[in-house]
């Protein structure tokens, strides 16, 4: 081992260093590598899911019914860890609704569906010829309005991965391993397209500055190394100085981010951690590639290479299909023809990390780099799992060194406590102890299972917390807001006492008493006597021994009468039900009164006379 060539004292450093663990499984590569990558007829419908990536779901920037160009932006990014969605070409928008999507769950989510007008019409583009031309700040945001992500299968926004500390990293990791069986996509792009990835390094390069840039690649691929090799010789001096390709021998999961920073430099990423913790930065070959077309080329991210394999496909091989293609239509073009005996069976990904689609009319998004589907002879369905024997042998072939098993007994009795503290989250699900275990327990599910469970809970924690510190923060407004209240009564009985205090020591003759509520009091018997004496003065003008009134007077009340039973009389016609009973006795009392006067005023000739 080469690790033992350092402990040994051996001065010449190792090409590359043993990682623990791993597995050989049949490579079956050699079926989907006979021809070159092959390009994907257009479509007349597409289905663009807005949750192609790790993070928050992209936003819709159109309507139904909106002509759309190839290229254009159709969804904007929803926050920091998110990406844009594209347009993969011309024509309109028909629906805007939830659609199922590959994943494991089968679950559904918001998706823009296009009918293509079949003339692939592209949105006006600005290609860049040099990148000192333009700031770093510009190339970023051109990075992130490309809505790139990670194209080996983790689908995480390239522009966040791209925006870590400047200072601190100094190392561009390379992978161009694809360890897991059946996948050639990256090897069909590194053997026919070099100079694009090549372009991709020198964007991040641009960017960081790399002291070293090391290429990872399996030596199972003897072609993609020559084209590499041969690519290297056309590039800046400056640039191929810094470029090392270190080949290894071929092991799964040697593609592994953790496991390809050891298995290069002999630095562990710490638990819990990234490799951006040491200084490094990792990037697939074909994020790279698409780099270079969002770059150089202005080509947003609107098209991958996939692989269709396994030996119920006629045609097998690679080919660049646009994002939002029918699954079943690439499928039905491979010739694939279901087996009426078995269960339908398609797998997105590989046999040891990719999961079982549970239909074929699904669109093809960012992360599928591989359709698989195999015979039963092929693949046998896994049988029923049996009781584990304890033999230990998923703990050797374990990568991160975790203990599978143990793992397994905390996933089971939900102690996820437990889990944590022995390192779950450093499981990688590579699969490797399931492709081992005899007794056929599938292991990768129980770590989904509890990982998903803990993040549930952790969600659910901080949901709590956020509610309780809103809860603090409103308790904490009233008793500061009835601090205030009781500050400002005290300052005003302050004031009080003081007014209270200066009336007493300077009294004037004609001053109020010092105490404002004798004052009050005082100031309320006056108004109840002048009221009282008004009260009086008015029953006086209507006593019996008051003199009589005038003829002109009794016309004057009798006009005023009147016009109060006009008013009246329309209140009664307005008024609600509920209130017409008040206003009847109110217009009968007022014709009384009417009558009573124009008597009055009847008699009073006869007695002046």
């Amino acid at each position: 081992m080469n690790l033992m060539r350092l402990l040994r004292g051996d001065t010449d450093a190792p090409e590359w260093y043993d990682f623990p663990g791993g597995v050989h499984p049949p490579e079956n590569k050699t079926q989907s590598l006979r021809g070159p990558i092959a390009e994907f007829p257009l479509q007349e419908e597409y289905v663009v899911p807005l949750n192609q990536h790790i993070g928050a779901v992209s936003v819709p920037v159109v309507e139904v019914g909106e002509s759309v160009l190839t290229g254009q932006v159709i969804a904007e990014a929803a926050g920091f860890i998110s990406a844009p969605a594209h347009a993969p070409t011309s024509g309109t928008v028909t629906a805007i609704e939830d659609r199922p999507v590959p994943h494991p769950s089968g679950l559904t989510t918001g998706c823009i569906i296009i009918r293509a007008d079949g003339h692939d019409t592209w949105r006006p583009r600005t290609p860049w010829a040099h990148l000192q031309d333009h700031h770093h700040t510009d190339l970023l945001a051109r990075i992130q309005n490309a809505g790139l992500t990670g194209l080996g299968g983790a689908s995480f926004p390239t522009a966040v991965k791209l925006a870590a500390d400047r200072n601190h990293v100094d190392t561009l990791i390379v992978n161009g391993t694809e360890c897991e069986p059946y996948i050639t996509a990256d090897h069909a792009l590194m053997r026919e397209r070099p100079q694009q990835i090549l372009r991709g390094i020198e964007v991040a390069h641009e960017l960081y500055d790399f002291r070293r840039i090391l290429i990872g690649v399996e030596d199972n691929k003897p072609d993609a190394v020559s084209a590499l090799r041969r690519a290297l010789t056309a590039i800046p001096a400056e640039l191929e100085a810094r470029i090392e390709l270190r080949v290894f021998p071929t092991r799964y999961p040697s593609g592994g981010e953790k496991q390809l920073v050891y298995l290069l430099t002999g630095q562990e990423v710490p638990a819990g951690g990234l490799p951006t913790d040491l200084g490094m930065l990792c990037h697939n070959v074909g994020t790279l590639a698409a780099l270079a077309d969002a770059v150089f080329d202005d080509r947003p991210l609107i098209s991958r290479i996939t692989t269709l394999t396994g030996n119920q496909l006629p045609w097998q091989g690679n080919i660049e299909v646009r994002l939002g293609t029918d699954i079943r239509t690439i499928l039905d073009w491979a010739g694939y023809q279901p087996d009426p005996n078995r269960a339908e069976r398609i797998i997105m990904g590989g046999p040891m990390m990719g999961f079982a689609l549970d239909q074929r009319q699904l669109p093809l998004v960012k992360a599928t780099n591989c359709l698989l589907v195999p015979t039963e002879q092929e693949l046998p369905t896994p049988p029923p799992a049996k009781p584990c024997i304890r033999c230990g042998q998923c703990e050797q072939v374990c990568p991160a060194g975790l203990l599978p098993q143990q793992l397994m007994w905390f996933a089971q009795s939900h102690e996820w406590d437990k889990a944590e503290s022995h390192h779950l989250f450093d499981c990688i699900e590579c699969g490797a102890c399931a492709y081992v275990c005899p007794s056929h327990i599938p292991l990768v599910q129980y770590y989904r299972f509890a990982k998903g469970s803990i993040r549930r809970e952790q969600a659910e924690h901080r949901q709590s917390e956020r509610a309780r510190l809103r809860f603090e923060a409103r308790q904490a407004r009233l008793e500061r807001e009835a601090a205030e209240k009781e500050a400002r009564r005290r300052q005003r009985a302050e004031a009080a006492r003081a007014r209270q205090a200066e009336q007493a020591t300077t009294p004037t003759a004609d001053s109020s008493p010092a105490d404002p509520v004798a004052a009050a009091v005082a100031r309320s018997k006056a108004r109840k006597q002048a009221s009282q004496s008004a009260a009086g003065r008015a029953t006086a003008t209507v006593s019996p021994g008051a003199p009589e009134l005038t003829r002109e007077q009794l016309s004057a009340r009798l006009d005023s009468q009147r016009r109060r039973l006009e008013k009246a009389e329309a209140k009664l016609a307005a008024a609600a039900p509920e209130h017409q009973k008040a206003m009847e006795t109110t217009v009968s009392k007022l014709r009384e009164q009417i009558h009573k006067t124009e008597q009055q005023l009847a008699d009073r000739p006869e007695r002046e006379a």
